[in-house]
């Protein structure tokens, strides 16, 4: 079953920041969403993930569980990146399957450490980790790969679109290198620029 994104409209102190927006995410697949700054990428993935409502339009088929990556950091500063990820995942993915995510990522040497002593760019990994192994029917990706250098990009790509597979994820991005690594053109939302009021 899709989600069905049907003529959403959100304003902000009387301005619009989504105008009648529609969409579909199908299901098992990865879309990539692009458009000018301040069209309403991120506050599409806000409604998408029940953190604000609509001021007008719905969604339909969107699941009770859902995971993402912020575009500011949401981790807790005094634990490790393991712990980072265990806070998510629980008891139901084995120790060694994070290790070994972490390791995929270029982290092997870090993970011990507070996540607040890591650099911006491993932070970011271990939110991405994170949001991969969450038990999830949904990611949501919000410039995942802000801060990273290219070398570390290139290993990232590929580890989101290997563990994406089979699920249904969404990735906000201005870098259509990043976008044609992930989906294919057909699946690309492009956000239209809202005009000022």
């Amino acid at each position: 079953m899709a989600i069905e994104i049907k003529n959403l409209s959100k304003s902000y102190a009387g301005r619009h920041v989504l105008d009648h927006f529609s969409a579909v995410l199908h299901d098992h697949e990865t879309a990539v969403i692009m458009g000018p700054s301040g069209c309403g990428k991120t506050t599409l993935l806000r409604l998408l993930m029940r953190l604000e409502r609509p001021d007008a339009g719905q969604i339909e088929g969107l699941p009770d569980k859902i995971s993402a990556v912020f575009q500011e950091e949401r981790l807790c500063g005094p634990f490790s990146a393991l712990a980072n990820v265990r806070l998510v995942t629980g008891k139901s993915v084995s120790h060694q399957t994070i290790v070994q995510h972490l390791a995929d990522i270029g982290l092997s040497g870090s993970m011990q450490q507070p996540v607040r002593t890591l650099s911006g760019g491993q932070q970011r990994r271990v939110s991405i980790v994170r949001a991969m192994l969450a038990d999830s029917e949904l990611i949501l990706l919000d410039e995942p790969f802000k801060g990273l250098d290219a070398d570390t990009k290139n290993r990232v790509l590929p580890y989101v679109k290997a563990k994406a597979a089979g699920k249904t994820l969404l990735v906000v991005t201005h870098d259509a290198t990043e976008a044609t690594a992930l989906a294919p053109v057909d699946s690309w939302i492009q956000m239209p620029a809202v005009p000022a009021d």
